[in-house]
């Protein structure tokens, strides 16, 4: 009978996650038709509204582990979350890019520097929170989760100040003509924008839709995974911080690679900043729903998948620095070393919890 509500479970864990990878190709070309209709700029698209989309299975997995307090892993979700949507620009560089240049050639602008350096400085306040609650009494609740969500929105309003100076200086070394559309013109130009306003209208039901399947889903597998591990005696560390958040990047996976696909690397890759930030803020949120902060609960297990991440963004950062163009098994030096820090990271995890 276990082994019979085994299979069921295993189906739908497999079942959850295919339909987050689904959804996930299918919200990342349609929030780049609505992005684009609206010129809100790639890499702000990515990290406000395909990050946060795509981190929705991370959202319902918090929550419902919030709720019922299991701590570990909520926690171990998000912080090796962080470490393995890093880990996801290395497949985008592979599949996404392929043999022309890396990806962090085609996508280094100051926009996705910042991004980088908000998850940094946001993993960073996570630390000083671990480290210091007990020592440093802030007047307002959840005073470290705050700080975190409030460099979060700094960062969006610097990132978007920087797009809109990029766009006024672009658009002053344009020389626009302007001309007055004859009647054949304008008869042609009007089924074009009523075809164009379709195709956002459709773009926009896609995004409602594949964010409640993703949500849903998310909480599936939150639910289904969490009696897996148990039966097969996981640690709740390993299990969220490796099976889950993989589980739970498909939709960075795939709205990655279907990015760069269509040539929107900053979008590829903000969404993979703007996501690992994001998903720190879902501490936030844990705290509130729970009544009590997260910080206080976090294992070294979690304290060391902080500087995973950390170590992770800050090579990104430099590869982004310097943006070479050299490959070696269609990857740049910056996924290379990327790949081996994860891989190195994860065996020395399941070593700290055996």
């Amino acid at each position: 009978m276990i082994l019979y509500n085994n299979y069921i479970l295993g189906g739908l864990f497999i079942a959850c996650a295919l339909l987050i990878w689904i959804f996930g190709v299918k919200l990342a070309k349609a929030v780049d038709v609505v992005v684009h209709h609206y010129g809100w700029g790639e890499a702000i698209g990515g990290m406000l509204f395909l990050a946060i989309i795509a981190d929705l299975p991370e959202i319902a997995i918090t929550a419902s582990a919030a709720y019922k307090h299991e701590y570990v892993i909520a926690v171990s979700n998000l912080l090796g979350g962080i470490a393995i949507q890093t880990v996801v620009l290395v497949l985008i560089d592979i599949f996404g890019v392929g043999r022309k240049a890396p990806l962090t050639n085609k996508g280094h602008s100051n926009i996705l520097k910042i991004e980088g350096i908000t998850v940094i400085v946001i993993l960073l306040v996570l630390l000083l929170g671990y480290y210091n609650a007990s020592t440093i009494k802030l007047p307002v609740k959840y005073s470290f989760e705050m700080l975190c969500l409030i460099i979060w929105l700094v960062s969006i309003f610097w990132t978007k100040k920087l797009y809109n100076t990029h766009q006024i200086k672009k658009q002053a070394k344009t020389n626009i003509q302007t001309f007055q559309p004859s009647p054949i013109i304008s008869t042609i130009v009007e089924p074009i924008s009523i075809h164009k306003n379709k195709k956002v209208a459709s773009a926009i039901m896609i995004i409602f839709i594949g964010s409640l399947v993703m949500l849903f889903a998310g909480i599936g597998l939150e639910m289904s995974g969490e009696i897996l591990s148990k039966r097969w005696g996981l640690s709740g560390v390993v299990f969220g911080g490796t099976i889950l958040a993989l589980c739970t990047a498909l939709p960075e996976i795939s709205t990655g690679i279907a990015s760069a696909k269509i040539r929107d690397y900053e979008m590829a890759m903000s969404d993979i900043f703007g996501g690992n930030s994001f998903l720190a803020l879902l501490l936030l949120m844990a705290a509130i729903i729970s009544g009590e902060s997260l910080l206080g609960y976090f294992s070294p297990s979690d304290i060391y998948l902080i500087w995973v991440g950390i170590a992770l963004t800050f090579v990104y950062l430099i590869g982004m620095y310097y943006h070479s163009k050299k490959q070696y098994l269609r990857m740049g030096v910056d996924s290379i070393i990327v790949l081996l820090l994860y891989l190195i990271s994860i065996a020395g995890l399941v070593y700290m919890n055996k």
